[in-house]
This record gives C-alpha cells, sequence and structure tokens, in this order.
C-alpha cells in the first residue's frame, strides 16, 4: 500500500510543503505591504527549492515502484 511507503509519504510531504510556500506567497502578493516587499523573492526560492525536492523524490519513487522495490 502506498501509505506504508516511507518513500512516498516523503515525496506528498514535500508536495504539501510546496503548496504551503505557494499560498503564502499568492496570499501576501494579493495582500501587498511590507511582508511582501520583504519577503516575496525570499518565497519564490524556497518554493523553487521545495519544488525540485519534491520533483525529485516523486521521480524517486516512480523508478523504485517501476523497479518493484
Amino acid at each position: 500500500m502506498l501509505l506504508q511507503d516511507p518513500l512516498f509519504l516523503l515525496a506528498a510531504l514535500a508536495a504539501l510543503i510546496v503548496v504551503v510556500i505557494l499560498m503564502i506567497g499568492v496570499g501576501s502578493f494579493a495582500k501587498g505591504g511590507e511582508f511582501h516587499r520583504k519577503n516575496a523573492n525570499r518565497l519564490m526560492r524556497w518554493r523553487i527549492i521545495a519544488q525540485a525536492v519534491a520533483v525529485i523524490l516523486i521521480l524517486i519513487f516512480a523508478w523504485s515502484r517501476m523497479r518493484g522495490a
């Protein structure tokens, strides 16, 4: 089962982290203000890094399932 596979759970957690960072960024963009001015670029960098990690974990998970591990 997928929910018992630690790699699947790690990939799902990474994807969830990407969503949370994205929502914070979109929320701060919509609201504007000082927080957005100070943190917009930092949030974008963190989202890109988290997204890259999530994609790599998903690819590793898919590769491992394809190989029957």
